[in-house]
């Protein structure tokens, strides 16, 4: 398949990453174009390709056009694009989130053109990182069927590997992705802060943790994540889980219902691992159920005694 020359429209790290790989794998770049000329003006410097003020003048010239701006600015974009005449038949027009189905693509269809969305399941914390990154990830397609054609090459030219999506999945699939890696990063932040409360900095926190978090991806990517999964509640150390809650709640009120949630899902990985039995899950969720309550009745037992000069043993 002939490769068609591409449009970008959306200069962030997203669309950077993609038309800098893509024009390495013989794409020819028709132009850039993004919310403002100096950021089109930036990535078209490095592509040595025209930037355009105007998104239709630039997608006219194209085959392909990747429109990676924002979520909630796509349809729009799209729209913009397609009354300013900028869309046509026999063109492909992409974005690239997960969270949105290529019906997003407001006006690309009514021009006769073809709508797709391909999603790459990867972080993009910044261009050289997201570049090193993309080769080996996963992408996911969905829109017109004829279009799965070109996104395939798309995917295939970028050594990635892709999937189909129907429509109506793609909020569950972006749950999903979002769990996996924005709420990873919020584990970390959240393990990092409980160290702070014994004289260590976040950073400090960090370098202590990272090897344990880099051992246990390791372990995923090994046997799974079910069978990587170690710790108290993989061995049904009751004990030991029910001496964190106390020190937890003295962290604060939103630390300790995360613990709790997080442990209650685990109880279920274990037993599917059958590291734990029914008797000892059943245990472990009396902890993560009942152990607030038992603290916060200590709590309220204990003021009790103090306002009624009661001596407490």
């Amino acid at each position: 398949m002939q490769k068609p020359a591409l449009a970008v429209i959306g200069a962030g790290k997203v669309g950077s990453a993609l038309a800098i790989l893509l024009q390495k794998k013989g794409y020819p770049v028709a132009g850039v174009a993004s919310r403002t000329l100096s950021s089109a003006e930036k990535l078209a410097k490095a592509l040595n390709c025209p930037a355009y003020e105007r998104p239709w003048e630039l997608t006219r010239r194209a085959g392909l056009i990747l429109i990676t701006v924002p979520d909630r600015e796509i349809a729009r974009t799209a729209k913009k694009i397609a009354a300013g005449g900028g869309f046509g038949s026999g063109q492909v027009v992409a974005h690239t989130s997960g969270a949105h189905a290529a019906a997003e693509l407001q006006g690309v269809r009514e021009a006769g053109a073809l709508a797709v969305c391909i999603h790459p399941l990867q972080s993009f914390a910044e261009v050289e990182g997201a570049m090193k990154n993309l080769p080996g990830s996963y992408f996911a397609l969905e829109g017109d069927e004829k279009a799965l054609p070109l996104a395939r090459q798309v995917v295939d030219d970028l050594e990635g590997k892709a999937f189909i999506l129907d429509a109506g999945d793609k909020p569950l699939y972006h749950a999903a992705a979002c769990i996996a890696s924005n709420y990873l990063v919020s584990l970390i932040h959240f393990a990092t802060g409980l160290y702070r409360h014994f004289g260590l900095s976040r950073e400090e926190a960090f370098q202590a943790l990272l090897p344990l978090v880099q051992g246990t991806i390791r372990n995923v990517s090994r046997v799974g994540p079910v069978q990587a999964l170690t710790g108290p509640v993989s061995r049904g150390d009751v004990p030991t889980v029910a001496d964190h809650l106390p020190a937890l709640k003295t962290v604060g009120e939103e630390e300790l219902n995360l613990y709790r949630a997080l442990g209650l899902y685990t109880v279920r990985v274990a037993l599917e691992k059958g590291s734990i039995d029914d008797r000892q899950a059943a245990q472990l969720k009396e902890v993560f159920n009942e152990g607030i309550r038992a603290i916060r009745h200590k709590g309220t037992k204990a003021q009790g005694n103090e306002s009624t000069g009661a001596q407490r043993p």
